[in-house]
This record gives structure tokens, C-alpha cells and sequence, in this order.
């Protein structure tokens, strides 16, 4: 099922339609708060030059003093309960609104505008730990790719629309509290289609100290390290997104000479390359949880900002330009596409990591770890003003601000990466098996999502290791032939896998027994364990007899055994065709070269026999020489990879 066609599923449609109405209210009203107190209003005690930063720091402030408690609810309540509750809070939070805007009532506005920041401190955990209750793990990218699409354009259209209605003569207010009132009242009545979602942990006894449960749900977070530096990354996006969202109006009339109306370009800009990227999360990932686009996207953002600050630096000055004159500079169209491509990579960066908290999360702890990251985004975005605040007084134009932003998220990006190995595992795995080969993956459903087991496969070539990463929709640790960790580049990346050298027992007997010892542990842990049983690369392409080791890791660890065929590696770049050596001719079988996996239906360990196993795989490369016919040639046998 395609990410789409969940917005006709009842498990997913309501809810996405409660955030999409959230988000957009949020937006609506502060939006058009701003406005009324920056160029209705004249107020001394809030002049127009504080009135956004005050706005935004009573919004925020919520998710500071709150998430905490946030978290504990939606793991203790029944999550259609809460939902319920907080949108009849918005309804109420409206109505007072509503009243605001007709007497002009800033105080009471203010405390709205707390109060919305309550209702969205409420809600953020409970919308993102539903999900994977709800959604499969083929699922839970496209369905976060659809939130996050959703939120940027509720965001937009609210932006959008608050603008317009509050600055209708003499009526505007009233527009306003009317639109806020009726987008309450459509998220509370898509709310009562949201299915039943059980608590994960009801017998959950609830802490009110925001900073001591601040401090447990940080540390709760720091248990997986993959978790927590994913909610660092996304943090990070918030703070760039930050910096970018909060200097549009700046950068549309200091540097690019333009009026309102191009601010409001830039923004529409903005959230459609947003939306787009996360919607293309789901085709680049073949429907998993692909953090290999994480590298990617941060790669793109550090590219797109500083050509942002080359495309902007010297243009010339002009008066206050219109959409129309804007858009006839040639110049400025590539500012448009550096800011569409930037917030494209930013959706790319982000869905993955979203995904990724939801899956390799306790689900009992899984609303609390959310409510973690709300607080991380909450201060890494005050920081963010704090910052540009700085360099921009101290004399920093806006052009020097995204070039100093790219540059530092190239470095925050590569500081994740080498804490995190695996992002960067996944990347090379992705650019192998979608930029060098056309990789194809049949029986993916066979891969494990959870617990332990033990995968066989044959062995092809020296990159066999990184396609079984690209097809595993979790990590694999694999048990390698010990000279492989020898040769340049591929021997640093297995080592940063985590992979477990072997060496044949007479030769190294040390190394021999450390490898089963470790590969004891790693099935132990519940993880997968990924085992070359010919105990070599094959020379000839054929199937090589399975060497007995792997039935001491089963005596030790009885998991089930899943079988898995490479094929159509023979000949390439990689396998040992020229004459027993690999990595000779560069270009052998060209690019995009077809090559695929196949995964069989797992074997029960006290059925997983040598030869039970070796048929498996050999009943695989069968099934991948038929679906193959005729796209590789001269094959020696049936059996050849």
C-alpha cells in the first residue's frame, strides 16, 4: 500500500487530518496575532519589534515545562482518550480566542497562545507514538513522510490564511476568530474517527517534577544510541529550519529587495520542498525505514545552503519588488530552487530519523522518548535565535548566516555519523544498490523485523556484506573472513559495522573461537547475525559445500535460520572472475548492472542441517536464475551467483 492510499484507511486518515487541523490552527491564529499586534495595534508594553519573539517564546515555552509529563500520559492513557481531550481543549482555548480578537484583548490572546502551545505539547507525542502502533514497518516511513508533508503544509496554509483574513478592513478579527473556532472544531470531529489505541504502559505512575522526568526520559533515550543521536539530528534540523523560517521576512526585503508578498514565496517555497522531500522518503527507501537517506539529505542541506549564500550575496539593489518582478530576475530563480532543494534534503534528513525513534523504541517507553525530543527541538530552537540573534548584531549580514549554517551542519552531520556508524553504513549501502547496481530484493518479508536470527547466504563478492545491509531493514552483524579487514575502504567500513573477523581454526586459532564467542553474544542480544557458510568468496561462481561452523553458532544459540540467494554478482566488478582476484577492471560489467537478493521462508534451528541449509539457498539461486533468464551470460551452472 502506498503512502496515499493510507489517507483511505481509517487507521491513519483521522489522524492525519486531527495534526493537519492542529498544525494549521497553530499557525492561523499566531500568525495573525503577530500581525494584528504589529500593524493594527499600537501597544507600548509590546511594540511591533518584540511581538514575534514574545509570541514565540510563549508558544515554546509549553513544550519546555510539559513534554515531560506529556510523554507519561500517552504511554499511561489509551491514546483516542487523549486525543479526544485535548481537541475539546483547543475548542475551549478557541472560544476564548475568539473573544480576544473581538475585544482586541492582548493579555487574553497571550495566554491562547500559551495554551495552544499546551495543546501541542500534549498531542506531539501521542500523534508520533500512534503511528507505529498502527503501521507496519513497510508502513511507518511513508505514514511519517505523510505527517510531516501534512504538518509543513498546515503550517503554510495557515500562515496563508491568517495573513489574509486579519487584514480584511474592520471585519478581519472576526474572520480570524471564526476560522480558529471551526479548524477546533474539524480536528475534534476527525478526532472521534481515530481507532482504539491501547496504552503501553498503563500501570505508569506519573511524574510532575518536569525536570527530574526530563532528566529520566533523556536518560531513557540514551539507552539505544542510535535513538538519541537520532533525536540530536532532528533537533538539529529544527534549529536550521529555525534560522532559515524566522529570517524569510529579512531576507526578502534587506537582500532580495522584495515586498511581503515575496516573503511569502519564500515560505511557500519553503514547505513544498519540504513536503516533497518527505514524500520521496518513502520511493528512495522501497517502503522501509531508510536511514541511509539521512547522510543524504545532510549532504544536500550543507550544498543547497551555502550555494544559498553564493546566490544571494551580491545581487543588485532594486526597489521593493512584486512576485511578478521578482520572478522575471533570473538570479532570484536560483535562490528559489537553492531554498526548494535545501528544504527538499531537510525531508529527506528528517522522515528517516522520525521512523527510525518509533521502530527501534520500547513501545511502553515510546511516547516519553518523543516527548524527550520535543524538549531537545524546543531548545535547540531558542539557541537558534539566541545565536543568529549574535552574529547578526555583531555585524553578520544573512548571507554570512546560511553560509555559516551550511558549514555547520556539515560538521554537526559528520559528528553524528562517526558516533553513529550506521547512518553512514546505510548511505554506502544505498548509493551501492541504487546508483552502482539495479538491486532488486525478492522476500524481503522473510528478513525479521524483530528478535534473533541467523542469515545464510552464499558468497559472491566482497560487497555482498553491504547489499544484505541495503536489504535488512535493521542492522546486521556479520561474521567475516578475517583478510578482508586487509583491503583499503572496505575494510574500514566492515570495521565500522561492527563485523566479526574469523580465520580458519589451524591457522588462527584465537581469532577462530573470539568469532563464535561474539556471534554467541550478538544472538543473544536478539539482534541478526548474517554468516557466509561456503567460508569464502566463490572462484568459479558455483555454490561452494557449507563448512560446519555455523551449526556450533546454532548448538550455542538455536534462532531460526532465514536462507538468502545473491545473484547475478558473478561478473562483476567485485567477484573473483578474473582469475581468481576481484577489483581489476573497473567498468567490467558497466553501471546499473541488475543483481538481486532473495530471501527464503526461515528454517526452525532443529531443522537447520547443513545440508537443509545449502539446498535452501541453492532452491533460491534457482528461483533468481529463472526470474533473471537471459540477463547475465555464461553461467557455468545453475548454482552460479
Amino acid at each position: 500500500m502506498s503512502q496515499f492510499a493510507l489517507l483511505t484507511e481509517r487507521r491513519f486518515a483521522p489522524m492525519f487530518w486531527t495534526q493537519f487541523a492542529g498544525a494549521a490552527n497553530d499557525n492561523l491564529f499566531k500568525f495573525s496575532f503577530t500581525v494584528m499586534v504589529t500593524y493594527q495595534l499600537q501597544l507600548s508594553w509590546l511594540p511591533p519589534s518584540l511581538a514575534g519573539l514574545v509570541i514565540g517564546a510563549l508558544f515554546i515555552l509549553p513544550f519546555l515545562l510539559f513534554s515531560a509529563t506529556s510523554g507519561q500520559l500517552a504511554d499511561r492513557w489509551e491514546k483516542t482518550r487523549l486525543i479526544k481531550l485535548v481537541k475539546n481543549l483547543e475548542i475551549a482555548i478557541m472560544l476564548l480566542a475568539g473573544w480576544g480578537f473581538f475585544t482586541q484583548n492582548v493579555p487574553a490572546l497571550l495566554a491562547c497562545v500559551f495554551l495552544m502551545g499546551l495543546h501541542s505539547t500534549v498531542f506531539g507525542p501521542v500523534k508520533y507514538a500512534y503511528l507505529p502502533q498502527h503501521l507496519s514497518e513497510r508502513e511507518l516511513t511513508g505514514g511519517n513522510g505523510m505527517v510531516e508533508m501534512g504538518t509543513f503544509v498546515a503550517i503554510l496554509l495557515g500562515n496563508l490564511a491568517g495573513g489574509l483574513l486579519v487584514a480584511l478592513p474592520g471585519t478581519g478579527p472576526t474572520w480570524v476568530a471564526v476560522a480558529c473556532l471551526l479548524l477546533a472544531v474539524l480536528g475534534r470531529l476527525s478526532a472521534q474517527w481515530v481507532p482504539h489505541s491501547p496504552a503501553t504502559d498503563p500501570g505508569l505512575t506519573l511524574n510532575f517534577n518536569p525536570f527530574s522526568e526530563t532528566w529520566r526520559n533523556l536518560q531513557l533515550a540514551r539507552g539505544n544510541l542510535a535513538v538519541f543521536r537520532s533525536l540530536l539530528g532532528i533537533s538539529w534540523m529544527w534549529f536550521v529550519g529555525a534560522v532559515l523560517l524566522s529570517n524569510f521576512p529579512a531576507l526578502a526585503k534587506d537582500v532580495l529587495h522584495g515586498n511581503e508578498q515575496v516573503a511569502s514565496l519564500l515560505l511557500v517555497t519553503f514547505s513544498l520542498g519540504i513536503g516533497a522531500g518527505s514524500l520521496m522518503c518513502e520511493v528512495l527507501s522501497r517502503r522501509h525505514v531508510e536511514i541511509g537517506l539521512v547522510p543524504l539529505g545532510a549532504i544536500g542541506m550543507s550544498v543547497f545552503a551555502i550555494d544559498l549564500y553564493l546566490a544571494t550575496r551580491a545581487l543588485p539593489d532594486a526597489q521593493a519588488l512584486g512576485v511578478a518582478a521578482f520572478l522575471a530576475q533570473p538570479a532570484h530563480w536560483r535562490v528559489l530552487a537553492d531554498l526548494a532543494l535545501l528544504a527538499f534534503c531537510a525531508g529527506l534528513y528528517s522522515v528517516p530519523m522520525y521512523a527510525l525513534i518509533q521502530l527501534r523504541t520500547v513501545p511502553s517507553h515510546r511516547a516519553r522518548v518523543i516527548a524527550a525530543n520535543n524538549i531537545l527541538n524546543a531548545l535547540f530552537m531558542i539557541a537558534s535565535a539566541i545565536m543568529a540573534g549574535v552574529a547578526l548584531q555583531l555585524g553578520a549580514s544573512i548571507p554570512q548566516l546560511f553560509l555559516a549554517l551550511g558549514l555547520l551542519n556539515a560538521v554537526v552531520a559528520a559528528y553524528i555519523f562517526l558516533l553513529v556508524p550506521e547512518y553512514l553504513l546505510r548511505f554506502v549501502a544505498f548509493v551501492l544498490s541504487r546508483l552502482v547496481y539495479r538491486f532488486r530484493v525478492r522476500g524481503e518479508e522473510h528478513i525479521p523485523t524483530q528478535g534473533a536470527a541467523l542469515i545464510v547466504a552464499n558468497h559472491v563478492s566482497f560487497v555482498d556484506a553491504v547489499l544484505l545491509m541495503a536489504a535488512s531493514p535493521r542492522p546486521i552483524r556479520f561474521v567475516m573472513d578475517a583478510s578482508i579487514f586487509r583491503i583499503p575502504v572496505l575494510g574500514a567500513l566492515f570495521k565500522l559495522a561492527k563485523a566479526i573477523p574469523i580465520a580458519a581454526r589451524d591457522k588462527d586459532p584465537a581469532t577462530y573461537e573470539a568469532a563464535f564467542l561474539q556471534a554467541q553474544a550478538v544472538l543473544a542480544d536478539g539482534e541478526l547475525l548474517c554468516i557466509f557458510p561456503e567460508g569464502g568468496i566463490t572462484r568459479d561462481g558455483s555454490l561452494q559445500p557449507f563448512k560446519p561452523g555455523v551449526l556450533k553458532i546454532l548448538q550455542a544459540q538455536p534462532v531460526p535460520v532465514v536462507p538468502v540467494a545473491l545473484s547475478n554478482l558473478w561478473g562483476s566488478f567485485f567477484s573473483r572472475v578474473e582469475q581468481g582476484t576481484a577489483m581489476v577492471r573497473p567498468f567490467r560489467r558497466g553501471l546499473f548492472s541488475r543483481v538481486g537478493l532473495t530471501a527464503g521462508a526461515p528454517i526452525a534451528p532443529q531443522d537447520a542441517s547443513l545440508t537443509a541449509m545449502q539446498d535452501a539457498v541453492a532452491q533460491l539461486l534457482q528461483q533468481a536464475d529463472t526470474a533473471h533468464a537471459g540477463s547475465v551470460a555464461g553461467r557455468p551452472s545453475t548454482h552460479r551467483a
